[in-house]
């Protein structure tokens, strides 16, 4: 199974693919979307750039299933908006050919736990771990370490996850009441 991940990003978004047959995980291709060639304030700009890059990436390895990391509540409101339509611009972008994958979501808490082993892990150990996992040569840099550790996690996670989902009937909740930030 084929298995990308995409690590979103507003000036840089990641992306790793690997080969997973059963245990073992083969490197396959990573690297970064840059969209510094755009304006700083042009932001419809680069989501198209994030767009038909991961677009680009699809029609050209065909993986069978995705990851995608899940955005995160930044100190900063804005930073978060514009992270999570950096994130949605790349799952557009897995979307919209005939050969799109089947996408899965995974915080980067469950990615540093599936790959170094726990959750507060440093962006070094990261990288390392995944070049270790993948008998890599040398260390990926930061983005597309990231995305391959969110491959990497799916091809270890993803297939108990979907048993999980077939056995028990998984629904949202269909109201809540807040109180205090919280939901209840």
């Amino acid at each position: 199974m084929r298995i990308l991940g995409i690590d979103p990003g507003l000036q840089t978004t990641g992306f790793g693919l690997i080969e997973s047959d059963g245990p073992r995980l083969h490197y396959i291709a990573s690297g970064t979307i840059k969209t510094k060639e755009a304006a700083q304030g042009d932001l419809p700009t680069r989501l198209k750039l994030i767009f038909e890059g991961v677009r680009e990436v699809v029609a050209r390895y065909e993986p069978h299933e995705a990851s995608v990391e899940i955005v995160f509540v930044n100190v900063n409101p804005q930073s978060t908006l514009l992270l999570g339509q950096a994130r949605g611009a790349a799952i557009a972008g897995l979307m919209c050919l005939p050969t799109a994958p089947s996408v899965s979501e995974y915080t980067a808490l469950q990615m540093k736990k599936a790959v170094v082993g726990h959750g507060h892990a440093a962006k070094a150990q990261i990288r390392h771990m995944v070049m270790r996992l993948l008998n890599l040569p040398r260390e990926p840099n930061n983005d597309a370490s990231d995305a391959l550790g969110l491959a990497i996690c799916h091809a270890h996670a993803g297939h108990a996850m979907a048993q999980m989902a077939k056995a028990t009937a998984l629904s949202r909740r269909t109201h809540a009441q807040i109180k205090g930030g919280r939901v209840y």
